[in-house]
Formats: C-alpha cells, sequence, structure tokens
C-alpha cells in the first residue's frame, strides 16, 4: 500500500498525488501477490538484536502482512502504523497480545523508542521526501537493528506510463495533471545504496521483476484500481461520466500493452530491495 499519509477517504483536505483513498477489499484481490515481495524482504533480514525485539511496520495496510512479522518473530513487540481508518480497521482483525495498529502519518513520524526493526512494504512511493527521513528512523534503531523496506521501480512500465500519458492529454490534463505520481517518486537503486551507507549501514540492495500471472477479465485494470489508479478515481469522483469515460481509456490501453493468453494475463512488476542494519 499504502502508507501512513495516504489511504483516508473520510473527506478530511488532502494533497490527491499522495493522499488517495483506499479500498482494502480492493487492495487485497490480489493479496497473495503484494505479500510476496515483503517475505523475499524479510528473508534477509539478519538476526535482530535483542529479545524481545520490537518492531514497528511503516504503512502496514490492511495488517495481512503485518501478521507475518508475528509468525517471523513470535515474541516481538509489534505496531503496524497506518493513516488510513479504512485500513487500520481492516488491520484490526489481526491484533493480538503483541501486536497492535495505530495511527500515524509517515510524512513526518519519527520513532519514539527504540526499534530493533522498521520495516515498510510498498508505501513510501507515496511519501515525498523519503529519502531524507531515512537518517531519522535510523537515530531510532538499536545498535545492530536494521530497517528494510520494498518499494514498486517500475514508473516507466506500461502500468504507469499510459496512465500519465492520458492524464496529461488535452482532455484531462486540467483535472489530473496534477494528481498522479511522478515517475522519480522512487529513486534509483544506488541513490538508496549510497545514502543508507554512507549513514554507516551494512546495505543490501536489489531489484527484482515479477511475473504476475493474473486470471480474469482485464486484471491489469483490476490490479491498478487498489493502488496506483486511486488518485484519479478521487479527482474524478465528482463526475462518474468523466470517472468512468478515463477508466474505460485506461483499460484499452492496458488491453494492448498486456494482452490475454490462454493462462491468463502477464503483468511484469519490477521492485526495488533495501536491508540496511545499522553498525551494532
Amino acid at each position: 500500500m499504502k502508507s501512513l499519509d495516504v489511504e483516508t477517504d473520510c473527506g478530511e483536505s488532502r494533497n490527491m498525488t499522495t493522499n488517495p483513498s483506499w479500498d482494502p477489499a480492493q487492495y487485497l484481490r490480489h493479496a497473495a501477490q503484494r505479500a510476496r515481495p515483503f517475505t523475499d524482504l524479510l528473508a534477509r533480514v539478519p538476526a535482530l538484536p535483542r529479545e524481545p525485539p520490537r518492531i514497528a511496520d511503516l504503512g502496514c495496510g490492511p495488517g495481512n502482512v503485518t501478521a507475518v512479522l508475528a509468525d517471523r518473530w513470535p515474541t516481538a513487540r509489534i505496531t503496524g502504523y497506518d493513516n488510513s481508518p479504512r485500513m487500520l480497521a481492516e488491520a484490526a482483525a489481526h491484533a493480538g497480545p503483541n501486536l497492535d495498529f495505530a495511527h500515524a502519518d509517515l510524512t513526518d513520524w519519527t520513532p519514539a523508542e527504540t526499534y530493533d526493526l522498521l520495516v515498510s512494504n510498498a508505501a513510501l512511493q507515496w511519501v515525498p521526501g523519503h529519502l531524507d527521513a531515512l537518517a531519522g528512523w535510523l537515530d531510532g534503531l538499536a545498535p545492530g537493528g536494521t530497517l528494510a523496506f520494498q518499494v514498486p521501480h517500475n514508473a516507466d512500465a506500461p502500468l504507469h506510463a499510459l496512465m500519465r500519458e492520458l492524464g496529461g492529454s488535452a482532455r484531462w490534463k486540467s483535472r489530473l495533471g496534477h494528481v498522479l505520481r511522478r515517475e522519480d517518486s522512487v529513486h534509483a537503486p544506488g541513490v538508496y545504496l549510497d545514502r543508507l551507507a554512507r549513514l554507516g549501514c551494512a546495505t543490501d540492495v536489489w531489484t527484482t521483476t515479477y511475473l504476475h500471472v493474473l486470471p480474469g477479465e482485464d486484471p491489469v485494470l483490476d490490479w491498478v484500481r487498489g493502488t496506483g489508479l486511486r488518485p484519479v478515481l478521487d479527482a474524478l469522483a465528482d463526475d462518474p461520466e468523466a470517472r468512468d469515460a478515463f477508466v474505460a481509456a485506461y483499460r484499452d490501453l492496458l488491453r494492448e500493452a498486456y494482452p490475454s493468453t490462454g493462462y491468463g494475463t502477464v503483468l511484469p512488476f519490477r521492485r526495488l530491495f533495501a536491508v540496511a542494519t545499522k553498525a551494532g
């Protein structure tokens, strides 16, 4: 998802680029594919420095992957942070004696206590300035603690490029030009490596392209309805006719870019991973 400064649909004033409304049910329609990168990220996290460990999930969304943290570290005290009331309501079903959820805003969140692991799954792309927040988050780690995150690294893929192209066309530019996430919402892998290494961390950065085979009719559109298309749906929410026209035009572009096959529709999806361990 999901970031701590996104996913609220309660009517408050918001910058659409970073604060789209979120639909947990739509987001979870592709839960298995969205959760796999988180599992791959955790596989590279080293042993945590304290027992029991203190862990925060930054941008926890509906809480399904936060629960994976409790399985991996059953003695840990874990808090999932998010800014979406709907996502937090969904996440509450996963709460337990050592797992809770709280409202927070990732754009200005700083650790109020010492953590052994700060983890974030597909959230930082929604947070302008997140690169500069990393130093403060590392300050909140215990010696030997780890910051681990993954973000989509495919702003140049048709999924996003076609949305920007359509949104920037003559018909839509005045209404949508300011709401679409920019190509530089995620930095190059080397930028994260350099920043984290200069902050004194043993750092591992890599990218992986997943080939998701999606079933059903227009599954790529269904996928992006849960994430990148949210700002557009919000911006056109008061004009259903225009909203449906944009979605139909975008659907047609996606059908051409991601053709259906006899076994499903292949969505290549590149993600960037970073695991940074503080000197201990």
